[in-house]
Formats: C-alpha cells, structure tokens, sequence
C-alpha cells in the first residue's frame, strides 16, 4: 500500500511525522529515502514527538554517532544513519538486530544500501525535495 503527500515547510514536515506516528506500531523496521538535505531528519523530528519520546528540537541527525535512541512512555524509536555505513560487515557491527524489540520502531536512513535491509523493512518513506521548502513523502507499507 502507498500514499503520497507534499508538505511545504519543516514545520508541515513534523507536523506530518507527528501524525505519521498515530499509523505506526512496534516492533517496526521503517527505511527513510532521501538525498541528503531531503528532510529525512526533520520527519523523524515529528515521529519521535508524535510517540512522546522526545521534542523536536532535542532530535538531530546520528550522521556521526550512527545511532540516536529516544525512549516514549511505550516505544522506543532508533534513529539509525547508515550514510557512512559501506560494508555488510561494517553493519553487523552496529547491532540492528539487538535493537528491534516489541516496543521498538527503528528509523533507518540510508538503509537502501543493504539488501537485507530492503527486504526486512516493513515501512519505507521517500522523501523528495521538489522546492526549496516543498517535500514530496511517499510511504509504502508492505
């Protein structure tokens, strides 16, 4: 299943992620796909508010820590940032797998990169810029 939706504003985009969280329920493997600047970050903003696990301004890009948790009062989300992940190995280091628990969603960025990734996934959200503002979202949920 797919739909689609265009916000145009970071605040339309966590706005958006704060309702996307009210769809989404644990344990989950959700893949974010975007160029970067595409506003990957800015909707897992929404997404962590959206389960009271953290503000909005409280979440940032895991670029270089690779892994962000934010504890809700009944899910914990993993903010996941695969951009300078490159081997399998390199992954399995990371320990996703220790990770997904039944109160867990995990949030991955870049996670196209991986097929086992791909395939595991059971949400994947695209974003795209289509101004400089506006962001196309689509969701595809298998």
């Amino acid at each position: 299943m797919t739909s689609e939706t265009t916000t145009h504003s970071p605040e339309e985009t966590i706005a958006f992620g704060r309702s996307l969280a009210t769809e989404l329920s644990p344990p989950l493997i959700v893949v974010l796909r975007g160029d970067l600047g595409a506003g990957k970050t800015t909707l897992v903003k929404g997404i962590a508010e959206g389960f009271g696990a953290a503000r909005a301004e409280d979440v940032t890009s895991p670029t270089f820590t690779l892994v962000h948790e934010y504890r809700g009062p009944h899910t914990t989300l993993y903010h996941i940032d695969l951009y300078r992940i490159d081997t399998q190995r390199d992954l399995e280091t990371l320990g996703l797998d220790d990770l997904l628990a039944p109160n867990c969603i995990l949030l991955i960025e870049w996670g196209e990169k991986f097929p086992r990734l791909q395939r595991d996934q059971n949400v994947e959200i695209t974003l795209e810029r289509v101004g400089e503002t506006d962001r196309r979202i689509q969701r595809t949920t298998r």
